[in-house]
């Protein structure tokens, strides 16, 4: 097969991983920069042109890998190879749905998946009744565009949650106000999901003085099993976003586990260093088996 990765920095451990497997599997890989392509959008023959002119064909499978800070064309790039008739890993409304924190919360809530409990309002006269919602003070405050942990603040005591609301509203930030897990411990688990079945997991614990269990944070990691519903919960909430291949992640609470966000673009360096695991094979694999009877069909928008 010819495999492209859309990826802006092909250096990364991730995708070092995955042109590794699929060579190691006789494949052609290769590492395509979405920021470069540029997009023929004709009925007859929609095309993909790359920086210096070059035409992108035949092509039989893309991997995504795309940025959270280039998601809105990242996802245009990977809805115009669907146009072509190209298997992707992970579609663009997929991508779409479980980068936005909102809607991927209220998809989760309407197939009766547990989350913590999450508040979100337009104006800074709610704060009020906004922290009152989510059970008062320790809360969490995150930014909707926030990834790898940043953007998410603790608040410790209802002054300083209305203030750090009150400054994002100021600066006309969307945020979601969240129950602060306490019981956790600062830990959290990844659960890593590739078709409808979880090939590894690992526990996230932060870094000491932290709140944030994120590896990009000084957080570390630790195989872990999971039990039979955190694994029937992780595949579920990926199925729930349209995602083969996803990264969800998991907070125990005294209720039970709660999934925290989905992420589309997970590494693999955490799991498969915590694990022993070759994860970058076991997705090559599944392509291999999707693209044998991939029907491509009308595109969602």
């Amino acid at each position: 097969m010819n495999i492209a990765i859309l990826a802006q920095n092909p250096c990364l451990y991730s995708h070092q991983r995955l042109l590794q497997a699929a060579a190691e599997r006789h494949h052609e890989i290769r590492v395509i920069n979405p920021i470069h392509c540029y997009m023929n959008m004709s009925a007859r023959h929609p095309e993909i042109h790359y920086r210096g002119g070059e035409i992108i064909k035949n092509i039989d499978a893309v991997i995504p890998r795309i940025g959270a800070s280039i998601t809105f064309y990242g996802t245009a790039v990977v809805r115009q190879f669907e146009m072509m008739g190209v298997y992707t890993l992970n579609r663009s409304i997929a991508i779409s749905r479980s980068r936005d924190k909102l809607r991927s919360l209220q998809l989760l809530t309407r197939k009766k998946i547990p989350i913590p409990i999450t508040g979100f309002a337009h104006s800074p006269h709610d704060t009020e009744d906004l922290i009152k919602m989510v059970g008062g003070t320790p809360l969490i405050i995150k930014l909707l565009e926030g990834t790898q942990g940043k953007g998410v603040v603790l608040a410790e005591t209802k002054a300083a949650a209305r203030s750090v609301i009150g400054a994002f509203k100021q600066l006309g930030a969307n945020i979601l106000v969240q129950e602060f897990i306490k019981e956790a411990g600062g830990s959290d688990i990844r659960c890593f999901v590739i078709g409808d079945k979880v090939v590894g997991a690992f526990m996230r614990h932060a870094a000491e003085g932290e709140f944030r269990a994120n590896l990009h944070q000084g957080g570390k990691a630790e195989q872990i099993t999971l039990t039979p519903e955190e694994e029937i919960m992780a595949v579920n909430a990926a199925n729930v976003m349209g995602l083969n291949v996803a990264g969800v992640d998991l907070i125990r609470a005294e209720r039970g586990s709660l999934v925290l966000e989905i992420n589309s673009s997970p590494g693999i360096e955490g799991l498969e260093k915590a694990t022993g695991k070759d994860i970058a094979t076991e997705i090559i694999k599944f392509i291999e088996t999707q693209v044998k009877s991939y029907q491509p069909d009308e595109v969602s928008a």
